[in-house]
């Protein structure tokens, strides 16, 4: 699929969180380098393990909430009553290396915007 990718001429990719992606990340993100092909993803990991950026939902905080409304069901809530909960916290990590070999330059706006900046 990379190899269509790049003889199409595709400037970058968007990568959802999905189950398959995740389970392969590791795959993803060295086809995306090998390729040369800007990524940007939407779990942190991925940024971690050299994708050039990623935005998306903090799932130490989301993990976290869980945990909280477990919680209170534990404690006897009843879960109809309690509140629907979504993600409230987002994250976005750049990955310079991964810029500075794909001889991107990334702008201090965005880098000041980030909350993490991997060198």
């Amino acid at each position: 699929a990379f190899e269509a990718v790049a003889q199409h001429h595709v400037r970058g990719l968007v990568v959802a969180a999905d189950t398959l992606f995740v389970t392969h990340r590791d795959r993803l993100v060295a086809l995306a380098a090998r390729h040369a092909l800007p990524a940007i993803f939407s779990l942190r990991e991925f940024a971690v393990l050299g994708g050039l950026m990623s935005y998306g939902i903090d799932l130490q905080d989301l993990y976290r909430n869980v945990g909280l409304y477990v919680g209170r069901i534990l404690k006897g809530a009843k879960p109809a009553d309690l509140p629907i909960m979504q993600p409230t916290k987002f994250e976005m990590v750049i990955n310079m290396k991964t810029a500075r070999e794909l001889n991107l330059s990334v702008s201090p706006t965005l880098l000041a915007q980030a909350d993490e900046v991997i060198e």
